[in-house]
C-alpha cells in the first residue's frame, strides 16, 4: 500500500505485535528504521497494482508508475490482483445496484487506537457487506485473513467512514498474496468486530500508546527493530537449557514439541548474528577471531553469446542452441488464461510439495499418514 507521509505509532500492519507486546512501539522509536530490497519491491508492486485497478475501473488519467522492480512476474501477478478486485466488485452488486469501491483509501480508526490510521488497498462497500482487500507481495511468510488484526483495524476505519451510509452487518476480509498462491478470506459479523474493539482493542492500544504493559515474546516480535535486545527473547528460550542439548531420542514427545516451538526463532537469531558479523567484516573492515573473508563460489558466464555463436558456427559447430517452451506463467500471459487452459491446461500439473512440519495454526491441511503399524492391521 502507499505509505502515508506520517507513520502512525500504532500502525495496523504491526497490530499483531503491539497487541501481544504493548511496550514495543515506544521502545522501537529508539532503534533505526531500515528498509530492504523486499520492501522496495513490495512498494513497487503495490503502486503498479493500484494503477491497474484504476485503469480497470475506467480511470485512464491515472499515470503508470515505473520502477526497477517491474518484470514479467510482477506484471502478471498485478494483472491477477486487478482481475480479482473487479470480480469482487461485480459480486458486490448483488447487495447494491451501485456499490462503492475505493482504492488506497486512508482509514482512520483513532476512535479505538490513539492516533490510529492506515491505508486500505481496496475497500468495497455495499448494503449488508463491507469487503476489505489487502495486497501482499511478500513470499516469506504466508498471511491469513482469519482474525487478522490489521484487517480488523481497516474494517473499523471503513465502518467509521461508511457505517452511517450503508446498512452493513458483515465484514469480509481478504489477503491476496499471489507469490504464495494464497487468497485467504474471512468473514466476521459487525457486532462481533465491535465487541472486540470495545472490550480488547481499546485497552491494549492505550497501553501500547503509553509504552506500558509487558512483552509476551512470540512470532509477533520477529520483525521488531528491537527484537535482538529483548530480555523477553532470552527468557523465552532460556528454559531450553534444562534439556542440555540432549539427543532427540532421549526427549519425551512433549519435550520435542516444546523444542520445535523455539527452533525457527533460534535459527533466525543465528542468522541475525551471522549477518551482523558479515556486514561489519565486509563493509567496515572488522575482523573476527578465527574467521576470515573469502571470495564466494560463482559459476561461469558467457561474455557475449552472439560472438560465441558466430565463432562456433564458423568452426563448423551448428548444434549449439537449445529450444524449450516458455515458462508456464509467461506462456499463460501470452495466450490468456482461458485460451491457455483450453489448449494445454490438461497437460499442466503441480507435483505435491515436500512434507513439512509446521504448527497447528498453519492453514494447510494435515497430510500425516497413519502409523506404519496401522497399515497392516486386518479389518475386523
Amino acid at each position: 500500500m502507499t505509505s502515508p507521509t506520517k507513520h502512525a505509532l500504532l500502525s495496523a500492519s504491526s497490530a499483531h505485535r503491539w497487541l501481544s507486546a504493548p511496550p514495543l512501539p515506544r521502545l522501537e522509536q529508539y532503534f533505526p528504521q531500515s528498509t530492504s530490497t523486499a520492501a522496495e519491491e513490495g512498494t513497487a508492486a503495490h503502486t503498479l497494482a493500484e494503477y491497474k485497478v484504476h485503469r480497470a475501473l475506467g480511470d485512464l488519467k491515472f499515470p503508470r508508475p515505473s520502477s526497477d522492480y517491474q518484470y514479467d512476474e510482477m506484471e502478471l501477478l498485478t494483472d491477477d490482483y486487478s482481475s480479482y478486485i473487479m470480480e469482487q466488485y461485480v459480486k458486490a452488486k448483488k447487495f447494491a445496484k451501485d456499490p462503492l469501491i475505493k482504492v488506497e483509501l486512508k482509514l482512520d480508526f483513532s476512535q479505538y487506537v490513539p492516533e490510529g490510521f492506515g491505508t486500505g488497498d481496496c475497500v468495497i462497500v455495499s448494503d449488508h457487506l463491507l469487503h476489505i482487500i489487502d495486497f501482499k507481495y511478500g513470499k516469506g511468510v504466508k498471511v491469513v485473513a482469519r482474525n487478522n488484526p490489521q484487517m480488523k483495524l481497516y474494517a473499523l476505519g471503513a465502518l467509521a467512514m461508511f457505517g452511517n451510509l450503508y446498512n452493513i452487518d458483515e465484514v469480509e476480509t481478504t489477503i491476496f498474496q499471489p507469490r504464495m498462491s494464497n487468497i485467504s478470506t474471512w468473514t466476521i459479523p459487525v457486532k462481533e468486530l465491535m465487541h472486540w474493539a470495545n472490550t480488547e482493542l481499546k485497552e491494549k492500544a492505550e497501553l501500547a500508546f503509553m509504552g506500558k504493559g509487558s512483552v509476551r515474546y512470540g512470532p509477533w516480535c520477529q520483525f521488531s527493530t528491537c527484537n535482538a535486545v529483548l530480555r523477553a527473547r532470552y527468557d523465552y528460550h532460556h528454559k531450553l537449557e534444562r534439556f542440555q542439548l540432549a539427543s532427540p531420542h532421549l526427549l519425551t514427545d512433549a519435550e520435542v514439541a516444546e523444542v520445535l516451538e523455539h527452533i525457527d526463532d533460534l535459527n533466525r537469531w543465528a542468522h541475525e548474528v551471522k549477518a551482523y558479523a558479515a556486514d561489519l567484516a565486509i563493509n567496515h573492515g572488522k575482523t573476527w577471531p578465527g574467521f576470515k573473508l573469502v571470495e564466494g563460489r560463482s559459476i561461469r558466464h558467457y561474455r557475449d553469446e552472439d560472438l560465441i555463436a558466430e565463432k562456433l558456427q564458423a568452426a563448423g559447430y551448428t548444434d549449439i542452441h537449445q529450444k524449450k517452451l516458455l515458462p508456464i506463467t509467461k506462456l499463460e500471459k501470452q495466450l490468456g488464461k482461458q485460451k491457455f487452459d483450453e489448449l494445454v491446461g490438461d497437460q499442466v500439473y503441480k507435483p505435491s510439495g515436500k512434507p513439512t512440519l509446521v504448527t497447528d495454526d498453519d492453514p494447510r491441511p494435515n497430510i500425516a499418514k497413519s502409523k506404519p503399524a496401522d497399515e497392516f492391521k486386518e479389518e475386523q
